[in-house]
């Protein structure tokens, strides 16, 4: 990595939500601490994982977009993140930057666009045309049309410019699980998956490793 902003990228695999927030809420503290402690090293961090079923509801959410909030095999939880309701599960993948976007020179609208655009990058190289709508976060293919279908979703907290939860980009997920809520609070526009929309199966850690080289190559590093 170049000069001081370096990363470190952990994969943790298929685990629970909450385990994986406690993980990201540690690091986050120490990176702030860090920053108001002079003489301590930056250490950045970028989580991945799969979750296991659940929906998020974020600060701004309304639990009127949870169409269902009793399902087998389904956890619940209301979280510290900007955004409304959202579905994770086996199949998408997310990911946790835990970055100072001040090493990088970020604002958090820049931030966000360096996400969105890892993944319209990632989905080009395989053939699918996406891209954002102006309203909304996230990256979404038939974004031209009159129905624009959503498959990355993007919530974001920030604080002294440290950056916590992040992305969640699908990959191959069961779509039915999205009919439990209303993704995002957005009653009008549709979900999809990068292999529906593919035609046939998607490598995910193939498709995994190409995201990861475009987003650090948004951030102006090499891995």
């Amino acid at each position: 990595m170049e000069g001081g902003r370096k990363i470190t990228i952990k994969n943790l695999g298929l685990l629970s939500f909450r385990d994986v927030w406690e993980i990201q809420k540690n690091l986050f503290n120490e990176l702030l601490q860090s920053k108001i402690n002079v003489n301590k090293k930056y250490q950045n961090y970028i989580l991945t994982c799969q979750h296991t079923h659940v929906i998020t509801l974020g600060k701004s959410g309304l639990e009127s977009n949870i169409k269902i909030s009793e399902y087998p095999d389904v956890e619940y939880i209301r979280i510290d993140r900007g955004g409304d309701v959202t579905y994770h599960g086996p199949g998408q993948l997310v990911v946790y930057p835990i970055l100072d976007l001040e090493q990088f020179g970020l604002s958090l609208r820049n931030y966000i666009y360096t996400l969105e655009q890892a993944v319209i990058d990632t989905l080009s190289f395989y053939g699918i045309k996406s891209g954002r709508i102006k309203e909304y976060t996230g990256v979404w293919v038939n974004h031209q049309t009159g129905n624009p279908k959503k498959i990355a979703a993007i919530g974001v907290k920030s604080s002294r410019h440290v950056t916590m939860h992040g992305l969640a980009f699908n990959i191959k997920p069961n779509l039915k699980y999205f009919d439990l809520i209303i993704p995002c609070g957005i009653e009008d526009k549709g979900v999809t998956s990068m292999e529906k929309e593919f035609g046939s199966k998607v490598d995910f850690e193939e498709v995994s490793e190409r995201f990861f080289q475009n987003f650090l190559s948004q951030l102006n590093l090499v891995p």
